[in-house]
């Protein structure tokens, strides 16, 4: 019989896709709000590598990440994505969203995003979020899946999620 640990927290993370910057920062300004201080921030991405979201947001989309200072419990992660949905719901013109949210979290092992979205890889967490192990960390970098997204397996975000990770790793070594 194995011993059942207290798991530790984790890096909350934030994706965002979007046209308009503007709509990028309100909604960032929003995630602030309800989940405190951001202490990494991304530069402003094109996001080329797929075509998915051109339809509803239109060419020449922009990504962006940010990862927040408080740490978080695991299980929340599905409780951020329904606050992530309504956020987006709230920027809608239309039918259609003018900024795309993907919440999700680092720990020392991987880096893991919620979904609404069931698939072979993914886990149902409750109330219809699902989450995917997108990147996982070994030999002192994070590395993909085959089901990773194209743009998850770039170096450029690669970069990012160590440098999370780093922050991650000096919090955890405080506790």
């Amino acid at each position: 019989m194995g011993i059942i640990q207290k798991a530790d927290p984790v890096k909350l993370i934030a994706g965002f896709i979007f046209k308009q910057e503007t709509l990028y920062l309100r909604a960032r300004q929003q995630l602030v709000r309800r989940f405190g201080e951001i202490d990494y921030e991304s530069a402003i991405l094109p996001f080329t590598l797929t075509h998915y979201y051109e339809k509803e947001f239109g060419a020449a989309l922009q990504r962006a990440f940010v990862s927040f200072k408080k740490l978080i419990p695991s299980q929340k992660l599905s409780e951020i994505k329904i606050i992530t949905n309504r956020i987006e719901s709230s920027f809608c013109e239309g039918r259609n969203r003018t900024v795309n949210i993907d919440p999700g979290y680092v720990d020392l092992a991987k880096l893991v995003l919620a979904s609404t979205k069931d698939y072979v890889h993914r886990i149902h967490l409750n109330k219809g979020i699902f989450a995917e192990i997108t990147l996982h960390y070994q030999d002192k970098s994070f590395h993909p899946w085959t089901w990773t997204y194209p743009d998850y397996q770039t170096q450029e975000y690669i970069r990012i999620f160590n440098r999370i990770r780093e922050l991650y790793a000096l919090q955890i070594k405080q506790k």
